[in-house]
């Protein structure tokens, strides 16, 4: 399992959560989960969040990319925002 915490706005998450993906090298998806936002999600200022993910490590390439995704649940592409974060598994 892999345990992320950092912070986000509060605006990313809706009712507390937003989803988070990791990738392998080819962007296929290995794991995938909601973050959970651990304080007063109704703010514009920056939250902490914590998210594990279980997944089996890639064996071909060591590389991939974790994303955090700004949950939409209007659904307009306007309202689309993304973090993609290179990552090299150990």
């Amino acid at each position: 399992p892999l345990t992320i915490t950092g912070t986000v706005p509060g605006t990313w998450s809706f009712e507390a959560s937003f989803p988070v993906v990791l990738t392998d090298w080819d962007g296929r998806i290995i794991a995938e989960g909601p973050a959970t936002l651990t304080e007063d999600w109704m703010t514009e200022n920056d939250v902490p969040f914590t998210v594990t993910l279980e997944f089996a490590q890639p064996t071909l390439y060591k590389t991939g990319s974790l994303i955090l995704k700004k949950d939409n649940p209007s659904g307009l592409p306007e309202n689309d925002d993304a973090v993609e974060i290179a990552i090299q598994y150990e």
